[in-house]
This record gives C-alpha cells, sequence and structure tokens, in this order.
C-alpha cells in the first residue's frame, strides 16, 4: 500500500517510533503534533528492556547499539532486618536471571527523534484541541486551524484526544496507590561498590517495594541511579488523584514527602533509604497509578498507540516496548495491505490482545507486590522463586513476544 494523509497526535516515544513505521510502510506524507514546545529530551528517568524484545525490535530497525544503554544481567531481592549481619544492604531473599537493557528516557526518545524523516512535519508546541473520526477520514483541530487527513493515530498518552473520540467512555482507573521515582548522578551514590553495576535490586516491604538500576547519563558518560518506590499513600492524600494526573519534580506536597521519608526511614534497609534521601526535592516526581485498555485499537481511519491505546502499571516492564511493539506492528499492517481498511484491521487483531494481557498482568502483579504483599521476612530463594512463577502468570514480564498476542 503506497500513498496517504497521517496525522499523529503526540510525538514522544509512541509518535516518534509510529511516524518512522508510517514513511517505511509507504505513507505518503506524515504530521506530528506535539504539545510540549521545550526539548522532551531532557527528561531523565529510565525504563528497562528486556534482552529478547530488544533483539526483536533491533531487527524491526526501531533500535540499535548506537543508542546509550546499560546491561543488567540479575535481580536481587532484599528486606529490612536489622538483626542481618549485612543489615545495611537489608537481608538477601533471592537473587534472580535479570537479562535487560536499561535506557534514560530523554537519549532514547532523541535517538528516535532524530530518525523521524526530515520529510515529516513535526510540529512542537502543537496542542490539539479536538479529533473528529469517520470511516473516510479525520479532522484534527490545533493552534486555531483544522486539517484533514486520511487516518489520525493516537499517540498522544493515557488522557489521549485521538482516544476520547472513538471510545469516550474509556477512562483511565487509579489504582489506588503511587510511584514515587527519582533519578541522579551516581556520583552522588555512598558506598556504590556495595551494589554492582549490573544488579537490578527490588527491596520489598510491607505494602510495597522499591526497584532501583542504573541507566545511561546522557551529559557525563557515566550513569545515573534510577529508582521507583510504590506503595499507597496515607489516607487523606489521595483524594485529588481520582482524576489522571502527574505530580511533576518539585510540586510534591509536604504530606506525601513526609510519607515517602516515612517509609526511606522505617521500611528501607538503611543503604536503600539513604540512597531515597539522596534525591533532591527537584529531582523527586510522583506518578499516580492508573491502568486501561482500549477494547479496539484501530476504529474507522484512527488507530492508538502506546498509552493511547493500553497504560499497564509499570511492574510489567514493558512500557515503552509495548509502544515500539506496537509501531512494529503497524508497519507491517501496511506492508501487507492494500487498503487503509485493511491496514488498520490487521493491526488492532495483532495488538488489542496484547494490552489486555498486559493490563492483567500489570495488575496481578500490583496485587501481589503492593496492594497484599505477602511476608516477605518468611520466603527464602525456593520461596520468592515460587511467589514470583505464579505472580507472572502468564510469563509476560519484560513484554509479549512480537506476534504473540493472546495467553
Amino acid at each position: 500500500m503506497r500513498g496517504g494523509k497521517v496525522a499523529i497526535v503526540g510525538g514522544s516515544i509512541a509518535g516518534c517510533a509510529a511516524a518512522l513505521a508510517l514513511r517505511r510502510g509507504g505513507a505518503e506524507s506524515v504530521t506530528v503534533y506535539e504539545r510540549a514546545s521545550g526539548r522532551l529530551a531532557d527528561r531523565g528517568v529510565g525504563l528497562a528492556m528486556h534482552n529478547a524484545r530488544y533483539t526483536e525490535l533491533e531487527s524491526a530497525g526501531l533500535v540499535d547499539t548506537s543508542m546509550p544503554w546499560h546491561q543488567v544481567t540479575r535481580r536481587r531481592w532484599y528486606v529490612r532486618d536489622d538483626a542481618a549481619a549485612d543489615g545495611e544492604l537489608g537481608r538477601e531473599l533471592a537473587v534472580m536471571p535479570f537479562p535487560f537493557r536499561t535506557y534514560n528516557w530523554g537519549p532514547l526518545w532523541h535517538e528516535l527523534r532524530g530518525r523521524v524523516p526530515e520529510a515529516a512535519d513535526f510540529r512542537h508546541g502543537s496542542a490539539v484541541e479536538v479529533v473528529e473520526v469517520t470511516p473516510e477520514g479525520a479532522e484534527v483541530h490545533a493552534a486555531g486551524r483544522t486539517d484533514r487527513y486520511d487516518v489520525v493515530v493516537g499517540a498522544d498518552g493515557y488522557r489521549s484526544a485521538v482516544r476520547a473520540a472513538v471510545h469516550p467512555t474509556v477512562r483511565p482507573g487509579y489504582a489506588g496507590y503511587l510511584a514515587w521515582r527519582g533519578a541522579y548522578p551516581s556520583e552522588r551514590l555512598r558506598d556504590p561498590e556495595l551494589w554492582p553495576e549490573d544488579e537490578c535490586v527490588y527491596v520489598v516491604f510491607p505494602g510495597g517495594h522499591m526497584v532501583v538500576y542504573r541507566i545511561p547519563d546522557a551529559v557525563t558518560g557515566g550513569h545515573r541511579v534510577n529508582w521507583v518506590l510504590y506503595t499507597a499513600p496515607p489516607p487523606g492524600l489521595d483524594q485529588v488523584l481520582e482524576t489522571p494526573t502527574t505530580l511533576h519534580p518539585g510540586t510534591a506536597g509536604a504530606g506525601l514527602c513526609d510519607h515517602l521519608a516515612y517509609v526511606a526511614a522505617e521500611l528501607l534497609p538503611t543503604y536503600w533509604g539513604d540512597l531515597v534521601r539522596a534525591t533532591t526535592h527537584d529531582e523527586l516526581f510522583l506518578q499516580p497509578l492508573y491502568d486501561f485498555t482500549a477494547p479496539r485499537y484501530a476504529v474507522d481511519r484512527a488507530l492508538l498507540v502506546g498509552d493511547a491505546a493500553t497504560v499497564a502499571r509499570p511492574h510489567t516492564g514493558a512500557g515503552a516496548v509495548k509502544a515500539l511493539q506496537d509501531a512494529t506492528a503497524l508497519q507491517a499492517a501496511l506492508t501487507s495491505a492494500s487498503t487503509w481498511a485493511e491496514a488498520l484491521s490487521s493491526y488492532d487483531s495483532d495488538r488489542a490482545p496484547t494490552g489486555r494481557v498486559m493490563v492483567d498482568l500489570g495488575r496481578q502483579l500490583g496485587r501481589g507486590l503492593v496492594q497484599r504483599t505477602p511476608d516477605w521476612r518468611a520466603l527464602d530463594q525456593a520461596g520468592l522463586e515460587a511467589w514470583w512463577q505464579q505472580a507472572d502468570g502468564t510469563g509476560a514480564f519484560g513484554g509479549r513476544r512480537i506476534g504473540r498476542s493472546t495467553a
């Protein structure tokens, strides 16, 4: 299939990958609407990509070794036990293989943005107000003008205007807990030799856990410490979170910061509590967790990718992977179809089931790791391995293999 005028709403990782897929799939023109006018590459939090998923995406031409990355090989689990001989790190519960590449969101976006063909019209600072979709095309209203397209792609995240046009009743549901996040230069880390560079760490406690790993530092060429801590806020502090929102760096209120300080001091082992406390207020942001999946990824002349289509809780270790896989599936659908209707139907059949699997997995892991945590101190290597095998269920942690969309 060749030809067609396509709009992409959203210019982050999912949007850039979709632009690449559309041009490679034969679209005649691509326009990207990105509401942010600043540099998206300044975002500095981490993400992880399973080695097997990397291999698939490299074969698809979306990632390669020139994108700054850091290799992690194993995951070590700790729990606070002040009586343990290694009490500073916590008592080690288990060590498991963890073959993941870690990335810094900003540099990864920068690399993808640089690969978007120059022929694409990338409009920074262009917030989309309304999208109208029909069986024949779509209209995008932005910055005081209206443009008509053959197809519109929603890559505009969990508050997607494109999804609102085709699935107005599908809204993100609050999971009941938060992710506190921080990232800072590894030079600030106390006693870095205590934490091997190729290890991801899970620190578990009653009612939550923390994940810690290193990511590339685009400025120094070294590493940054990246951590994510999941737990529910105290009653009364999450009343404003039912409506999807993100608390950007430096905006967390005193009550929430006090609760994080309590978790770091009373529930985490000393070393990992110090790691959290080394994060400045301006580096700390909160991500209330929501999830949903659209029943269909393509309706009429609109299709959804990335977080516009599905938001699974980050426990799945596959958010960015799934966005890139969506683009891979879109390109495959375009190159094998002769009409837009055929291409969109093929894409929907391939990706919508995967969205359902990942949301179910995120909820299941959320129950086990946050909402109904076991007695962590009672688990040993064998016990934790058995617990994880049951929690992972379908084995989809890290993302499903491309083309394997059903459980």
